[in-house]
């Protein structure tokens, strides 16, 4: 099944899930980037990668709400008292999964470092766009901020599995 219907999420709106948290823990790696100046494994290894998935990621999550806005009446509805909830919840993850991007890229571009993707300079050199540059600092705050929110996504994932037992968990499972 590939659509989305009332009783689960359909492959592709799993495929996006899934792809896209692995893609976003593999980027919050880059936190630990920080212990020890990146003389570890997530520095040497993961972090060469950081722009390069950050701009996958930015595809990703267009195609993604583009396909979210497509199947919106197709999916399981929320939990009617935390409606409001759930839709704000999802709505800041979204937002956050956009602005991550947007605002690396904009740091990038802003600082005059330039831009490759997988080995293909996008944007070259530059002596930098200060006012962009300023929008790129907010990327850090971002980060934490989806950290929160992720965290806070899979608590509620494991409190309805757990507590509620109302089977959400396995709708997004297949």
């Amino acid at each position: 099944m590939l659509y989305d219907s009332q009783e689960k999420y359909g492959a592709v709106s799993r495929f996006f899930h899934w792809v896209m948290a692995v893609l976003i823990f593999w980027q919050m790696l880059k936190l630990f980037d920080r212990i020890n100046e990146g003389e570890h494994w997530v520095g040497q290894v993961l972090v060469p990668w950081h722009i390069s998935i950050g701009v996958l990621l930015l595809v990703l999550i267009i195609v993604r709400l583009g396909w979210f806005i497509s199947q919106r009446e197709n999916r399981p509805p929320a939990d009617e008292q935390l409606a409001v909830f759930v839709k704000v919840g999802h709505g800041l993850l979204y937002l956050g999964m956009l602005l991550m991007p947007v605002t690396g890229l904009a740091y990038m571009v802003g600082k005059g470092y330039g831009l490759t993707v997988f080995g293909v300079q996008l944007v070259a050199k530059s002596d930098g766009i200060a006012w962009l540059a300023n929008i790129g600092g907010l990327h850090p705050y971002i980060a934490w901020t989806l950290l929160v929110l992720i965290v806070g996504h899979i608590v509620m994932a494991f409190v309805h599995q757990f507590i509620k037992k109302d089977g959400l968990l396995q709708r997004m499972l297949g």
